[in-house]
């Protein structure tokens, strides 16, 4: 009996843990990053308005995330020296190592498939911003209506940056929006799947007690 109890404990918090999961949503977009001594950081500005210098890593990843904070990073190799190994520097240009990865078969829109990752060195002329880099490289490039960036070399063939229901949010992230719930920090209280987690393992517990008892009675 006792045993039985721990699986079903087991049970239900598991399955607590994949409700608090899925009800995330996410966004499938192509986010914009920088490498610097060899760590992705997420840009802080759009490939429009960034001007790399000469020598620069940028890359590009296309995922299904919530936001900056749980953004999927590029995949590959980022060394300047390695990318742009075959690109002389020339007076009045610059060169910028670019690393694309167009993401994996589960983040891709229905019907579609991620070609494989690649990377290319553009040599653009000194004032370029990443977005002409980029546009020398990877053509065709796509834009929606409020210049956000859609698609690189073609992919994906349509949408642009939309929900998707059910994306899943690190463990990290989800403990902190279950706490932050329990607290009322979004203004409705503690949530009901709390309440409920709380409420069945009280049961289970006391009925393990129970049991406990009625063996040392033996009754």
């Amino acid at each position: 009996m006792t045993r039985r109890l721990a699986v079903l404990l087991t049970t239900v918090l598991l399955t607590l843990a994949a409700t608090g999961q899925a009800r995330a949503t996410g966004y499938r977009y192509w986010s914009f990053w920088e490498s610097e001594a060899g760590r992705w950081t997420y840009a802080t500005q759009g490939p429009a308005t960034a001007r790399p210098a000469d020598g620069a890593v940028q890359g590009f990843r296309f995922a299904v995330s919530e936001d900056s904070g749980d953004a999927a990073k590029p995949r590959g190799a980022a060394s300047f020296s390695m990318i742009c190994a075959r690109t002389p520097a020339r007076e009045g240009e610059k060169r910028v190592a670019l690393v694309l990865d167009f993401g994996t078969a589960a983040d891709a829109p229905s019907g579609e498939t991620p070609p494989a990752g690649r990377t290319a060195c553009a040599r653009v002329p000194a004032d370029a911003s990443t977005a002409d880099a980029l546009a020398s490289v990877a053509k065709p490039l796509r834009y929606d209506t409020n210049a956000l960036l859609c698609a690189i070399a073609g992919y994906p063939q349509k949408g642009c940056g939309e929900q998707v229901a059910g994306a899943k949010k690190p463990a990290a992230d989800a403990k902190t929006d279950e706490m932050k719930e329990a607290d009322g920090a979004d203004g409705g209280g503690p949530s009901v799947g709390l309440f409920a987690g709380a409420g069945a393992v009280a049961l289970l517990g006391a009925a393990a007690v129970w049991q406990t008892r009625r063996r040392r009675h033996g009754g």
